[in-house]
């Protein structure tokens, strides 16, 4: 296992990433970030004036004796372009170089571009689709199918660099939009595809939208807001004054007076997209730079967003007693198995894979109740290629291993994400996991498969092993009580 730290030098501020990294799969360990009116300083003077050239040598040396801590193996220094409109920023380079060892590069748009896109289609569940990015200096339109970049613009407006006109919203908007040209770009948009919007100004957009919507769900990655929600949210935030922005939990109070040239940046470039939800992403330039120079991945995580996220997740969290896979794998085929029996459509997989993968997270919390406790884990661990609802219907499958911890409170906080068939669906596939789990007592793959019969009102389910499954199977049985409250059918296993 070695560890890599990625600082990055913006506009805003000084950023801190440290990563552990094994077999190909990352967790974040370390995130620290330092403000600095970096961009504006710069766009008045076209310097960095020797306080800010010090606090920014000082936080560094900062962040190398936290990289000497962690004994990071490898550091990725980058920094945006914004730098190059500074005439004295080879200087200040040179004196980083001299005091810390460190090396910044300096990304280029099409740099960036690259950036982000190996973020995105490392985050978001669409292998084709057109993303949308709001800076400081330059906004980008890229569109991609799979593992390339078909074509992008680079509109050069940013939160930074555009000016409310006469302090007026609606006349910043319809100024910029005879601003921006896209081109012929989104011909031939795949209909399947998506639009993901990412950036601070997005990010922003779908937490106050939330607000407005009071979405129960606090997860700001693959939210999905409608066009209609996005004029709302809006028009609601040209009501606000710039104090009460600053005070809005979870927008950033030392940039909030970007906001409303990012919001009007958003509307000016979608007035020239025909579309009717664009998907929220978290996607950043840091991942994408983790996924470039270390992970390096990105051909064998589109097959499976799903399942690489699961791994990455997996792989920080197994020990020696860890069945995870095995769950997982009898899960499946107890799920084709019981087909007849539960009688639901296809889009269930999913959730069912999430929740017996991660069928015991919640022992980080307590051991022997584990099954109360995973539904914060599945639905705040970040696992990529799920949607919200998704989330949530692992997150209560999880739960819905003891019957008794299920609670229908609960439930309704997320009346607006979840349907109404979906509650006898996590019933059903929680007792599916909960037989996985029996079905791996002995901690070792004795039951190699499954076989059902119908008999009447009971279900008999043949095991096909390699060994002695006599504990499996007195495990399994400890389940048949809660299969005929949900199942309304005897369960014998032989």
């Amino acid at each position: 296992m070695e560890k890599v730290a990625i600082i990055e030098l913006n506009e805003r501020a000084l950023n801190l990433s440290i990563y552990k990294i094994s077999n190909g799969k990352s967790l974040l360990c370390l995130s620290k970030t330092q403000a600095f009116r970096l961009g504006e300083e710069i766009d008045n003077d076209e310097l960095i004036n020797p306080k800010t050239k010090n606090d920014i040598l000082e936080i560094l040396r900062i962040y190398r004796k936290l990289i000497e801590d962690y004994d990071v193996e490898k550091i990725i220094p980058v920094c945006t372009s914004v730098i190059l409109k500074a005439r004295n920023y080879r200087g200040f380079f040179d004196e980083i170089y001299n005091n810390t060892g460190l090396n910044f590069a300096i990304l280029n748009d099409e740099e960036y571009i690259k950036s982000l896109f190996n973020s995105v289609v490392n985050n978001i569940d669409s292998a084709k689709g057109v993303f949308v990015y709001v800076g400081a200096y330059s906004s980008y339109i890229v569109k991609y199918n799979r593992r390339a970049i078909l074509s992008s613009v680079t509109i050069p407006l940013g939160t930074f660099n555009t000016k409310l006109v006469d302090n007026d919203m609606d006349k910043t908007i319809d100024y910029l939009k005879s601003q921006i040209s896209i081109g012929n770009i989104l011909q031939d948009v795949d209909v399947d595809g998506k639009f993901v919007g990412i950036g601070v100004s997005f990010l922003a957009l779908g937490k106050i939208a939330k607000k407005i919507m009071r979405y129960p769900l606090d997860v700001d990655n693959n939210f999905i807001i409608s066009r209609e929600n996005i004029d709302k949210t809006i028009a609601f935030f040209k009501t606000l004054d710039l104090d009460k922005v600053k005070k809005i939990k979870g927008i950033d109070g030392d940039n909030a007076d970007k906001l409303a040239t990012g919001f009007a940046l958003i509307q000016a470039i979608l007035s020239h997209i025909n579309l009717t939800e664009i998907t929220i992403s978290t996607s950043n330039m840091v991942s994408g730079q983790l996924q470039m120079n270390v992970l390096n991945l990105s051909s064998e995580r589109f097959n499976d967003l799903l399942s690489n996220s699961l791994d990455n997740y997996y792989e920080f969290t197994k020990d020696e007693f860890s069945i995870n896979p095995s769950v997982y794998n009898m899960a499946t085929i107890l799920f084709k198995q019981l087909k007849v029996m539960h009688k639901l459509p296809r889009f269930y997989v999913k959730p069912l894979r999430i929740a017996s993968f991660m069928y015991d997270s919640g022992k980080c919390i307590n051991a022997r109740e584990y099954t109360k406790y995973g539904f914060e884990k599945i639905v705040y661990s970040d696992i990529a290629g799920a949607t919200h609802r998704e989330l949530l219907l692992a997150g209560f499958i999880c739960v819905c291993q003891n019957l008794d911890d299920f609670s229908l409170n609960e439930w309704i906080k997320y009346k607006d994400i979840l349907l109404e068939e979906d509650l006898d669906a996590v019933r059903k596939l929680g007792i599916i996991v909960k037989l996985a789990v029996a079905l791996n007592a002995s901690r070792k793959p004795v039951v190699q498969d499954i076989v059902c019969d119908i008999l009447g009102d009971s279900i008999i389910m043949k095991t096909v092993v390699e060994g002695d499954a006599t504990y499996e199977i007195l495990e399994g049985m400890k389940v048949a009580s809660d299969y005929r409250k949900v199942y309304k059918k005897s369960l014998q296993i032989i």
